[in-house]
């Protein structure tokens, strides 16, 4: 298996170089070009912060390493909620627009910024970006950049950084997860519900309570202890399995949930609020801000084991769809429906289906003030392919 990573490391660099200066044919999927001395790459671009017509796929200038940078070939991006939220300027300090929005991805290392150590052309990684990650190039910082396991897929490895990173924090640095404790988690079928969950399997004696909407729970029974309805009266059914309650709650949900995890927490138990998928107004702050503040060696620790974990087979990423592209208003729509198990991944490389190709410019502008609803018909015909 590490060979055959290898091998596919030097192939896609080897058609790097053969396509730096080739032309992609019209409408074309991938592939740089060269406009004069310029060159360019296809990126998503938000024009402005509003609903999903505010994004679209354009060209621009391709972007070069600076010093203590990497840049990075993208295979594929993962998209999280706190990108609709951006979509939306929900956030601390937005940034101006236009903007490229993406703040993971993975791919193989195609040039080096200067004192950059450690690395090589040809390297496949993961990443963290301050934004810009939706694009078929990045330059991101060599202290947020790393290396994946050969058995890794670059899907995986877009669906890693964000979630796993975010639960291992909140389970292992916040509140310090032990044998024997109990968690409940919202959103259990999401991408960072799943980390949770696998995370907890590692610890032993660890009893999930789960929530997740019910067309979800066939999908991911196995991997908590308990599943309940999102909508259903959770609390007596925690207690009537628990009467003293949970040591932990990850929220993500906030609003009437809030009341009811806390009325759930033990005595000295911990509750984290994250995420904030159903506000609306006010602002939250970006993982990359947090990331910034002179916390790129604890979260280089915490990739290190969650890596390690991997190669042991004890967590997995689980990607719900691959989307093109031009398919990023369609993938945002999904993940607002809730319609996700796992992780959504914008593939680079991937060709758009004729419809979503088509009806890209005509998506719906669904805003999250609208009430959630969840299973749309329509946008489950539209799926471009679902692993």
């Amino acid at each position: 298996m590490a060979k055959e990573g290898v091998e596919k490391a030097e192939e896609t660099e080897q058609m790097i170089e053969k396509e730096a200066g080739k032309e992609p044919a019209e409408g074309g999927g991938g592939g740089s070009h060269r406009l004069g001395d310029a060159q360019e790459m296809r990126a998503v671009v938000l024009a402005g912060f509003g609903g999903l017509n505010k994004l679209r796929v354009t060209r621009k200038a391709m972007p070069e390493p600076q010093d203590g940078e990497l840049k990075i070939r993208v295979k594929a991006c993962g998209l999280n909620f706190i990108d609709l939220m951006v979509r939306q300027g929900n956030i601390d300090n937005p940034p101006k627009t236009p903007l490229v929005p993406g703040f993971e991805c993975s791919g193989i290392v195609e040039a080096l910024g200067d004192s950059v150590k450690g690395y090589e052309i040809g390297d496949r990684v993961m990443a963290f970006v301050n934004y810009n990650a939706w694009a078929e190039v990045v330059c991101t910082p060599v202290e947020f950049v790393y290396k994946i396991p050969d058995d890794m897929s670059f899907s995986e490895a877009a669906a890693f950084p964000m979630n796993f990173v975010t639960a291992y924090m909140m389970l292992f640095e916040v509140a310090n997860l032990r044998e024997g404790m109990s968690v409940l988690v919202h959103s259990a079928g999401g991408g960072v519900g799943q980390a949770v969950a696998q995370l907890c399997s590692t610890i032993p004696n660890v009893t999930v309570f789960g929530t997740a909407s019910t067309f979800k729970h066939e999908a991911i029974k196995d991997s908590v202890t308990h599943l309940f309805d999102r909508n259903a009266d959770y609390v007596q059914e925690v207690k009537r399995i628990s009467a003293e309650g949970v040591d932990i709650v990850l929220d993500c949900l906030c609003g009437d949930n809030t009341g009811k995890g806390l009325s759930l927490l033990k005595p000295l138990g911990t509750y984290i609020l994250y995420g904030s998928s159903n506000m609306v107004t006010g602002e939250t702050k970006s993982f990359f801000s947090f990331a910034k503040s002179g916390r790129a060696g604890l979260i280089r620790g915490v990739v290190d084991k969650l890596l390690a974990l991997y190669t042991q087979k004890k967590i997995k990423p689980v990607v719900d769809s691959l989307w093109a592209l031009e398919e990023v208003k369609e993938a945002m729509q999904r993940i607002h429906d809730r319609g996700n198990i796992g992780k959504l991944i914008l593939d680079v490389e991937k060709t758009p289906t004729p419809l979503m190709a088509n009806d890209s410019t005509e998506t719906s502008e669904a805003g999250e003030e609208e009430e959630d609803h969840e299973g749309d018909s329509e946008n489950k015909e539209r799926m471009p392919f679902i692993q």
